[in-house]
């Protein structure tokens, strides 16, 4: 980004704080993609709350990025098994915050595991979190007693613009991928493994690129949504998978089991919305397939009779090439900012979402900065 850009960007994120002024200044922790726009919303974060540490998703960092981050706060190292223990989440919050109370903003649940032991067990308070994906809000409502509260911006009517826009980069970054071994996707058949948000706007991203588009969903409901949009559907997973020249994973719950990857085609290429250890089961083929790169960001699995190709190492394909969505990321950025201010010590645990009313300022304040 250019500084004049950086500079406009900052100063939208300034109105919106000025207009929804947090009521405290709880400290707070940050998991984010940190792509080249980020130092900005990280900048409105640290002034909202006393910002400790940033931990960037391992898979999306962009080292400019990273680098101005670190200008205004820690930047620490992100991993599920971080928090996936008591003892090892306690150990870093205790570290970092003593005593403190604070707000954890979250992309993808990693929180979840560990945040109805880490509310009893804290020195400090957790007062609210707030959830930035479908994925992990689903990962908090699968808590039977919420220790705090927790804002969702998952379903927002904002989000829709960043969800369409996500998967059209990801059309364009596997067809990038399978370019470059000087194939084309023209005239495949696709699977879209989950027909989600994101699932939905790459199978249509697809169907523009003159592909036959097959979607299976355990969703019966998302089923019958895919077939009244004009895809095939099927309803056992292995029939998809045995046919398609490309699969693209769209769920964040492993689409692709150890067990089905016998079942695609020969000479398919794999590819994921989100990190392989979220998506894809990569690991339990190891002691089958031989694993070997053959263009940039694909490595060919084969053993005796079989062989596919996956893309980015199982990780999101799309971070390979910025991930660029435009400026439509910033409706999400401002409405977590909006979230962080409504945070208070006396809101009772349970779901909550930003008012319609406030989203409908967000909306009105952006198009007075990025309407051009």
């Amino acid at each position: 980004m250019e500084h004049f850009e950086i500079t406009h960007l900052d100063s939208f994120f300034q109105d919106i704080i000025r207009k929804f002024p947090a009521q405290y200044r709880f400290s707070s922790f940050l998991i984010t993609h940190l792509l080249p726009e980020r130092p900005s919303f990280v900048r409105a974060v640290a002034e909202q709350t006393e910002l400790i540490a940033v931990l960037p998703k391992p898979k999306s960092i962009n080292e400019d990025a990273l680098q101005e981050v670190r200008k205004i706060t820690k930047v620490d190292t992100l991993s599920r098994q971080l928090f996936s223990k008591i003892d090892l989440a306690l150990d870093y919050l205790e570290k970092r915050a003593k005593g403190q109370d604070i707000i954890l903003l979250d992309v993808g649940g990693y929180y979840a595991g560990v945040l109805n032991e880490l509310a009893e067990v804290f020195s400090g308070r957790i007062i609210g979190v707030v959830e930035d994906t479908e994925n992990g809000y689903k990962r908090y409502l699968e808590l039977d007693n919420l220790p705090c509260p927790i804002f969702s911006v998952a379903r927002s009517r904002l989000k829709v613009p960043e969800d369409y826009l996500v998967g059209q980069s990801i059309a364009f970054s596997v067809e990038m991928l399978v370019r470059g071994r000087g194939d084309v996707l023209a005239g495949m058949e696709a699977c879209v493994i989950g027909y989600g948000k994101l699932g939905s706007s790459i199978a249509q991203m697809l169907y523009t690129r003159n592909m036959r588009v097959t979607v299976f969903d355990k969703d019966p409901v998302r089923m019958t949504q895919a077939k009244a949009a004009g895809y095939h559907v099927v309803r056992e997973k292995k029939h998809a998978l045995s046919r398609a020249g490309v699969i693209i994973c769209a769920t964040g719950n492993h689409s692709l089991l150890k067990e089905d990857f016998a079942n695609i085609k020969n000479g398919a290429y794999v590819a994921s919305v989100t990190s392989s250890e979220d998506e894809l089961e990569l690991a339990g083929l190891t002691s089958v397939y031989q694993i070997t790169p053959v263009a940039p960001h694909v490595s060919r699995y084969s053993t005796v009779g079989h062989y596919f190709y996956v893309l980015a190492d199982g990780n999101a394909v799309n971070f390979l090439h910025g991930a660029v969505v435009g400026p439509y990321i910033y409706l999400v950025q401002a409405e977590i900012l909006v979230a962080i201010s409504k945070i208070t010590e006396d809101l009772a645990p349970g779901l909550y979402t930003v008012a319609d009313a406030d989203r409908k300022i967000i909306a009105d304040t952006w198009l007075a900065y990025f309407n051009r």
